[in-house]
């Protein structure tokens, strides 16, 4: 049978795994698609580079938009990144017939709506599993595996770079600034790390599961993110003494009034599977209502692990390659006439339980403010630690568990308790979940 012919863009550490996975298991991999898949031109700027990699073997340019109109090609794999260029790229490619595979997360994450409406017009596939948690069939499960299920929330552990920090922090003590430097030197961490540390890398995530559990357009603008940069040691260390941990969690949960899209950083009860997901690994844990809780692990990023999943994406292309385009799995698992514009909820109407430290005056009826201030707000204490004053200080820290309450009521209580005399500073607070189902 007729080979399926493939343009990579850019041949980088995912293209080049890519290349290596391909290449290395290309006779399972047509056993499994039922055609040979080979990549058959590459654009990249660095040619050089990429004659390295695959030699004389396939086409080079370094102008994209020629491959992208190449009457050759079948099927275009873009692994540039960005939002502006790749875009161009991808919806020329969706313009000229191509099936397009991508890992671009922000891309989607921005422009999905526009790229998926115009895949759908031309009658193409954009396939994106490589996009969130790397070589974790995440996407395949959301769509296709769990299609019986109401998904009644999500939440992920999807940014192997700040959950690598978190576990220095927690395991060797080191302060934040101490444990962005280690996984710098060690490879985990951009030069500049911000898209990673401010929880946007695990927002763009988050948004495409989201939508795919819940049947709703791509939204990221509306999902609210919070980094780990405020995170201090010592808040790591309570939680711990509390039995818990914390992590940067992407959250999708399906509520009466709408759907919660957050990242930020969590409490986890320290006996969940993910809370012991350490490293730079990823983990995503799926609520259904019929299959109950499912948890899905593994390495989040790197070059063969993504490749793995983009290599799956391009089998899934190649074997509905010819099916009639009406009856191929939507993009977003739901048919595109049937999504729906529940809304995204504001932060403020989030519930969720709560981790409160506040730095006190040590001495009586400081806590009994502290907590008459939370009952005429409607917010009951769950667990509460208090620190002993170290020598010489009249202050000490007082850190409050609370039940679930509604976050505007959780402000609201914070601006009154920092208006105290007695407290110093802001009130740190950090949401909590039990991810119980």
């Amino acid at each position: 049978m007729k080979a399926i012919n493939v343009g990579l863009l850019g041949i980088g550490t995912v293209g080049g795994g890519t290349w290596t996975v391909l290449t290395r298991n290309q006779e399972e991999i047509t056993r499994r698609a039922g055609r040979p898949i080979r990549i058959t031109a590459v654009a990249d700027r660095n040619l050089d580079l990429a004659r390295g990699l695959v030699g004389d073997t396939v086409k080079l340019t370094d102008d994209a938009f020629a491959l992208v109109k190449d009457p050759d090609i079948d099927i275009i794999v873009e692994l540039i990144g960005g939002y502006t260029t790749a875009r161009q790229l991808v919806l020329e490619a969706i313009a000229n017939g191509k099936h397009v595979v991508t890992a671009n997360k922000a891309l989607l994450a921005v422009h999905g709506n526009e790229i998926f409406a115009a895949a759908q017009k031309q009658g193409v596939m954009v396939a994106f599993e490589a996009a969130v948690a790397g070589g974790i069939p995440i996407i395949k499960a959301l769509r296709e595996g769990l299609s019986a299920n109401r998904i009644q929330w999500i939440a992920g552990i999807i940014n192997g770079t700040t959950n690598f920090i978190l576990s220095e922090m927690r395991d060797k003590g080191l302060s934040f600034d101490a444990a962005l430097k280690a996984a710098q030197q060690l490879g985990y961490a951009e030069a500049d790390p911000t898209f990673d540390i401010e929880g946007i890398d695990a927002a763009h995530k988050a948004t495409l599961m989201a939508s795919i559990a819940f049947g709703i357009p791509v939204q990221f603008d509306k999902a609210y993110v919070e980094g780990i940069t405020q995170l201090q040691a010592k808040d790591i260390r309570y939680a711990e003494q509390l039995g818990y941990r914390i992590k940067l969690l992407g959250i999708a949960k399906r509520k009466a009034n709408g759907v919660e899209l957050r990242v930020h950083p969590t409490l986890i009860p320290g006996k969940r599977l993910i809370a012991n997901v350490e490293g730079a690994m990823n983990a995503v844990l799926v609520q259904g209502d019929a299959v109950g809780a499912t948890l899905y692990y593994g390495k989040g990023a790197g070059a063969e692990p993504t490749a793995s999943s983009v290599i799956a994406d391009l089998v899934d292309v190649t074997r509905l390659h010819t099916a009639d385009k009406h009856h191929r799995v939507p993009h977003l698992a739901f048919q595109p006439d049937q999504l729906t514009d529940f809304p995204i909820l504001p932060i403020e109407e989030v519930e969720t339980a709560y981790y409160l430290r506040m730095r006190a005056d040590d001495k009586p009826g400081v806590l009994a403010d502290i907590t008459r201030i939370l009952a005429d707000l409607g917010i009951s204490i769950d667990a509460m630690l208090q620190k002993e004053p170290d020598e010489g200080e009249d202050q000490t820290d007082i850190v409050l568990l609370t039940h679930v309450a509604k976050e505007k009521a959780v402000n609201a209580a914070m601006a009154k308790i920092e208006s105290l005399d007695t407290i110093a500073g802001k009130v740190t607070r950090i949401r909590l979940e039990e991810l119980n189902g």
